[in-house]
């Protein structure tokens, strides 16, 4: 699951990302056409290294795949153990959620009136390939979980900065704020730059 191969779907992934931002898009045609490599990218379950796909029995764990040099943009795998969720939080900016492995359960939240914080919607199931987007304009405040209760389940986000260094919120249902900045849960990244013995990538059936 790790040859050099296999590094190539994300490498690809990243420049095309950087291509299409590039051109300045809206969020609009970020979240359709970001959306699209993301949905290519999680179809194959062949390119995460083991090394950041480990689960934790503590807590849900934030790897950090990629950050672009100018900020734009940063890739991270979420790997969930059996029955793990985030508490209600939010991102400030655009974000694309696909998922690798498994299954995950989304819930959006919006504030009602008294400032309390009220499901919006249905809770949604996410099964492996499908991509969900969120953000400031869409709705950005949700709590994750890992949809199964036997087995560990792996998403790739991908966010409109460097998500782990940005100021957020999570929050209580009564509406109560904490600012917090997540970080992440590696100190290394993957070499996904190293062409040196890679053969050429399968065109994408």
């Amino acid at each position: 699951m790790t040859s050099l191969i296999h590094s190539a779907r994300l490498r690809q992934f990243v420049q095309q990302l950087a291509g299409l931002l590039d051109r300045q898009p809206s969020e609009s045609e970020i979240i359709q056409a970001g959306g699209a490599l993301l949905r290519d990218l999680v179809a194959h379950d062949d390119w995460l290294p083991e090394a950041w796909a480990q689960p934790s029995p503590l807590r849900y764990q934030q790897y950090l795949l990629h950050a672009d040099a100018l900020n734009r943009f940063s890739v991270v795998s979420f790997v969930w153990g059996p029955g793990q969720s985030t508490p209600i939080h939010d991102h400030t900016v655009w974000g694309l959620i696909g998922v690798l492995r498994g299954a995950e359960l989304s819930q959006p939240y919006q504030h009602g009136p008294d400032g309390r914080l009220l499901p919006q919607g249905p809770l949604l199931r996410l099964e492996r390939g499908a991509v969900e987007a969120v953000s400031p304009t869409l709705g950005d405040v949700h709590r994750v979980s890992n949809a199964l209760s036997d087995q560990v389940s792996i998403s790739i986000h991908v966010y409109g900065a460097n998500i782990g260094a940005v100021q957020r919120s999570v929050f209580a249902e009564d509406g109560t704020r904490k600012p917090f900045v997540s970080g992440y849960s590696n100190a290394t990244l993957p070499n996904i730059w190293d062409l040196s013995s890679e053969p050429t990538l399968p065109a994408t059936v």
